[in-house]
């Protein structure tokens, strides 16, 4: 399952995600926010690392103006590792080097067909589970 949450900037864009999670007919629980109304980034940053981090979700979306906020917000948890991507370069990059369960993307940055690409490419590759990669994921998480 897949886990969704957005500010007032991420909102539109979030609802073009959806869009294409259910064509694609993809799990998700969709954490907020509910419309363009101003709201907090880290209400939704938290609700969604939360539900990765008690294996309620697998992986994340994160969306608001710039993807900057939310993104640092989600990297407070450990074990989350949330990646701001504005390309498929990056977001399959992401997922094969760093093993990040997080997507982050600005609502004001990508564009709607791009995003659809973004969230495709990250939740179609997988880590690549080299011992290289292996042992970075894991210092990430040392103190």
């Amino acid at each position: 399952m897949i886990a969704l949450g957005c500010d007032h900037g991420g909102y539109e864009l979030m609802q073009e995600v959806i869009a294409y999670l259910d064509e694609k007919g993809l799990e998700y629980k969709n954490f907020g926010c509910g419309s363009t109304d101003a709201v907090d980034y880290p209400i939704y940053a938290k609700k969604v690392a939360k539900a990765i981090l008690s294996k309620e979700c697998e992986k994340g979306i994160l969306i608001c103006g710039t993807g900057i906020g939310i993104s640092i917000t989600a990297n407070r948890f450990k074990g989350i590792r949330a990646a701001l991507c504005s390309d498929c370069f990056s977001a399959e990059a992401t997922r094969q080097h760093n093993d990040a369960n997080i997507l982050a993307m600005g609502g004001r940055v990508v564009g709607p067909g791009l995003a659809v690409k973004i969230v495709d490419t990250f939740l179609n590759t997988e880590f690549s589970n080299a011992e290289r990669h292996m042992n970075r994921v894991k210092a990430i998480d040392e103190e």
